[in-house]
């Protein structure tokens, strides 16, 4: 993890276009060039992404998922979550399947997905992610390992200078994530499975399903109810890590104030983390 600049494959998705108008017929036509040559009919896995009102962002996803060098087979799922911008025009020119889910909320987007899903495995995206080229070979890795049924892997943010938000500032913000799941991973795994970087076996998944209201951690919940089948890890290798910007760290403010945001909140409920999490239905529980 380099604490200066983000890996230089990042560039080629920084696309300068605020608006799916802006994006010219050459972008997807590359992108769909890509995706037609790592897309497979008869996938093992089903890369599934929600979305909403994300008309560029997940032009730059899907074109980072395009870029996958991998042997396994996979296909591309987009979720459109009600959204009321273009995000639909940009999905109808490129070449992946998307479903519209008119229920809003990140679990009934991600239930969708999963549902239409042709994959025996699903891996989980986030329409403002990106994905390094072994994503999901480093991924799978372990999750076919005997006896898991689902993993979760780590995720940087992309530096925003004019905000604030530095690459080597972050860097202490992700040094300090790390550590605090390794913590979590001990007795309660769930709490470090984040969306944009999950896999899980769909025969369960389907079996769990997720929260079908709009209620935050929802890959968490799910990941709960999937260790009744199975074990929990995590991936550590590099090449799996994904990246995503800086939008929900600025709600905070400023770079100090949100530092000492999630430090409080761990602090709150470090020593919790030292027991496991009892049985409780995850449809109904509320986040505390």
């Amino acid at each position: 993890m380099n604490i200066l600049k983000a890996p230089a494959w990042i560039s080629e998705f920084n696309y300068p276009y605020a608006t799916f108008d802006e994006v010219p017929k050459s972008v997807f036509d590359s992108i769909n060039r890509d995706l037609d040559a790592v897309q497979s009919p008869d996938p093992l896995v089903s890369v599934v992404i929600p979305g909403w009102n994300e008309e560029v962002n997940i032009l730059r996803s899907v074109a980072s998922l395009a870029k996958m060098k991998t042997d396994i087979p996979f296909e591309i799922v987009v979720v459109n979550n009600n959204s009321t911008d273009q995000m639909q025009k940009t999905l109808d020119n490129l070449h992946v399947r998307s479903v519209f889910q008119p229920i809003q909320g990140w679990g009934p987007a991600r239930q969708m997905g999963l549902e239409n899903a042709r994959g025996k495995y699903i891996l989980t995206a986030d329409a403002d992610g990106l994905y390094p080229p072994d994503w999901v070979s480093e991924m799978m890795a372990v999750l076919q390992q005997p006896g898991v049924v689902c993993v979760y892997g780590r995720y940087s943010f992309i530096p925003t200078p004019e905000k604030g938000f530095s690459r080597w500032k972050l860097s202490i913000l992700e040094t300090l994530k790390d550590g605090i799941a390794e913590v979590r991973h001990m007795k309660r795994p769930h709490l470090n499975a984040y969306g944009i970087s999950i896999g899980y076996i769909r025969e369960y998944g389907l079996k769990v399903g997720y929260v079908m209201h709009k209620i935050r951690g929802e890959d968490g919940r799910m990941c709960f109810d999937l260790m009744n089948y199975g074990s929990v890890k995590q991936v550590k290798s590099a090449k799996a890590r994904a990246w995503t910007g800086t939008r929900t760290l600025e709600k905070d403010g400023s770079f100090s104030r949100t530092l000492f945001v999630r430090i409080a909140n761990e602090l709150r409920r470090f020593s919790s983390m030292f027991v496991e999490q009892p049985p409780h239905d995850t449809k109904t529980s509320l986040n505390n």
